[in-house]
């Protein structure tokens, strides 16, 4: 019990003090994804991005690949033009933690279809975010401002015969902002497990 409250604790510090805030310019960050390419958030001003927190262990995240939701968004995203970043923020020896040869099998198996994989081991641009579960989701404009931040839907499940019974964040602050509108929610509670950084335990 100690050691559980020393880790959250240490998780809790090693945020940065202002993360990701909506309405603000988000953290600007570079990673590598499975295939050895770097992506920078700059190398894509002028598009829409989502950034969407992964781990394949985690039941809510099988939840949305299982559905098949999760493939369903990124491929009808990505063909609008929307840059669909999946990011990877557990460490060696956590759930989730995945090499790129491993990652790339299990995208391949799901039929997922984001723009790139990144690749996040050591928690940087995680912890830049404040991503805090597994999924959790970030819509960046194409001035670089964040204008959404926090759970994929409004329907925290395990069970994939239940996410088609969600109402999607995500394709809302999309589909506003593209057409000229504010988000009207801009900010939810993400929910599903926690993100595996090396201060986080099991």
């Amino acid at each position: 019990m100690i050691r559980r409250i020393t880790l959250t604790l240490a998780f809790a510090l090693a945020l940065p003090a202002f993360a990701a805030r909506v309405g603000k310019q988000a953290p600007a960050f570079t990673g590598m994804d499975t295939h050895g390419h770097m992506h920078s958030l700059s190398q894509y001003r002028g598009k829409y991005v989502v950034l969407e927190w992964t781990n394949k262990d985690c039941p809510y995240t099988r939840a949305q690949y299982d559905s098949g939701n999760m493939q369903a968004l990124q491929k009808e995203w990505t063909a609008r033009g929307v840059v669909w970043l999946t990011i990877l923020s557990s460490a060696p020896g956590h759930q989730g933690y995945m090499t790129a040869a491993q990652e790339d099998a299990w995208i391949k198996k799901v039929h997922a279809d984001p723009t790139a994989a990144i690749l996040d081991p050591t928690g940087t641009i995680g912890m830049a975010y404040g991503a805090k579960t597994t999924p959790h989701m970030f819509v960046i404009n194409p001035e670089g401002k964040l204008i959404y931040d926090g759970a994929i839907d409004d329907h925290p499940t395990t069970d994939p015969f239940d996410v088609d019974k969600a109402h999607n964040y995500v394709t809302d602050a999309l589909s506003e902002a593209m057409a000229g509108k504010s988000v009207a929610t801009a900010y939810t509670r993400p929910y599903g497990c926690s993100v595996k950084y090396a201060t986080e335990g099991e």
